[in-house]
């Protein structure tokens, strides 16, 4: 039986400790888009990441591909030593986030996180899984916690 082939490398992988620190901007940026703007915009920006910025992890949705989008939670969350867990089953997939790295780097710099913060979860999340196999939704379930489901659609 031949050996099982390796996944090909992650494509967004960044290393370094500039992540958690970058938050603290996105969380300043997005007040200043919604306070500027509106939500409508903040949510296009939002929307055009997920198809554009990660067009690599959408493609693999489009495809069918669960496993890519389990890996990508795998690194970013591990590498940011984040409370969490995920469980794949058959018919979904569970991220657990109990302590989100990076809402609470925000919280302690800036003293308080914009209530549009995890916004850039949820929608990016949605945008990403749009006209896919798959639904990819956000339950916050308090401050700096979530749960991020995906699911076959119907």
């Amino acid at each position: 039986m031949p050996e099982p082939l390796e996944p090909p490398p992650l494509r967004y992988q960044e290393e370094g400790n500039v992540h958690l620190d970058f938050h603290g901007a996105v969380n300043t940026t997005i007040d200043f888009i919604v306070g500027r703007y509106g939500i409508d915009v903040l949510h296009d920006i939002f929307r055009k990441m997920g198809t554009d910025v990660y067009a690599d992890l959408r493609r693999h949705v489009l495809a069918g591909d669960r496993d890519e989008m389990v890996r990508h939670w795998r690194h970013f969350f591990t590498r940011e030593n984040a409370d969490y867990d995920i469980d794949v089953g058959p018919d979904e997939i569970v991220l657990t986030v109990r302590r989100c790295p990076a809402w609470h780097h925000v919280h302690k710099i800036a003293g308080a996180v914009s209530p549009h913060f995890c916004d850039q979860t949820s929608v990016v999340n949605e945008a990403i899984a749009e006209g896919s196999p798959f639904a990819i939704t956000t339950e916050i379930t308090g401050p700096g916690a979530c749960r991020q489901i995906i699911r076959r659609r119907a």
